[in-house]
């Protein structure tokens, strides 16, 4: 079980009494069992793993890095890469546990190598990840200094993989919350850097997603905005008749100009287009760890430009911006 204790206690430190007394609520509410019918069987998983302990943690590489072969049994490795198996499917990473290469569906140490060297160094940051899948980034982040990360995310699997990982590298000022960004109080205006990756086209209004991060963050914060973005000019913008690369939740995919526009209305400044890379199926993909279908299968056959719907393939933007 999860102390947050320390989390509570950074957090009313930093003036953020309203969420400290929200959260317990909050998260009790997430692990109601009645709400999903598979979180006792995630939950026995996870408690029938045996304790582990290790002197070997790296959270600077591509893969995070937690024990070795030598650090237990190859009955116990076995037993443990079983155990794993059954938090199916994978999607952010990689790890190696114990040497246990987990080969998640994207390689997200691309995406950190990307926008590491863009953005303002961690050190002694309080960080926010919106939309953090099983918390990978949050590990990167924690490895570049910060002083603690909060990662939410309101898919409960994410957020058992990340205890998981947490559970074998020992406490850590790192927490994932079962938590969507519209759960968190209006004002709260106390992380130093809120990252949002691959969230934004997911939401109905991302006006309303912009605004969302700004209120997250401190005057003169940096927001680190990562998301679809399209080929075009100041104003245009894709929305998806039905399906986006066989999603149906990708509401909006803005040009760059019209993302720069969007950010700017909404009161930011010192902005910073530093990437944008077309996402290829060497990146994102099906995996022994992630079984379903991947990238490849939701482009067209004939032309990996294209979406199977015809659509433009996917583009991803990095934009660097800060609080006034």
């Amino acid at each position: 079980m999860i102390d947050y204790q320390p989390l509570y206690n950074l957090l009313l430190d930093a003036k953020a009494d309203s969420w400290v007394k929200l959260l317990p609520q909050q998260i009790n509410s997430a692990f109601e069992l009645a709400k999903h019918g598979t979180l006792s069987h995630w939950q026995s998983v996870i408690e029938a793993m045996p304790p582990l302990v290790t002197t070997h943690r790296l959270l600077d590489t591509g893969a995070v890095e937690i024990g070795q072969a030598s650090d237990l049994s190859e009955e116990d490795r076995l037993k443990l890469e079983s155990q794993l198996k059954e938090l199916h499917p994978w999607r952010k990473g990689p790890y190696d546990l114990f040497n246990i290469h987990i080969d998640t569906e994207w390689r997200s140490d691309w995406k950190w190598d990307r926008l590491k060297s863009h953005i303002s160094p961690l050190n002694h940051r309080l960080v926010l990840d919106v939309g953090c899948g099983n918390g990978y980034h949050c590990w990167r982040m924690l490895g570049a200094g910060a002083k603690m990360v909060v990662g939410i995310d309101p898919l409960l699997l994410n957020v058992l993989q990340f205890q998981v990982i947490r559970r074998l590298y020992g406490e850590a000022p790192v927490y994932v919350l079962p938590l969507g960004i519209e759960d968190l109080p209006y004002g709260l205006k106390v992380f130093d850097t809120v990252f949002s990756m691959g969230v934004l086209y997911h939401r109905r209004s991302p006006i309303d997603h912009l605004m969302e991060l700004r209120d997250c963050l401190k005057a003169g914060g940096e927001l680190v905005l990562e998301t679809l973005v399209i080929d075009g000019g100041l104003g245009e913008v894709l929305l998806p008749e039905e399906r986006y690369a066989k999603m149906r939740n990708v509401w909006f995919l803005p040009s760059c100009d019209t993302l720069i526009s969007w950010l700017k209305r909404c009161g930011f400044q010192n902005i910073r287009l530093v990437d944008v890379s077309s996402t290829t199926v060497e990146e994102q993909r099906s995996t022994e760890w992630m079984q379903f279908h991947s990238l490849k299968d939701f482009l067209s056959a004939e032309n990996h430009q294209l979406t199977c719907e015809g659509l433009p393939a996917p583009k991803r933007a990095i934009i660097v911006a800060n609080t006034i």
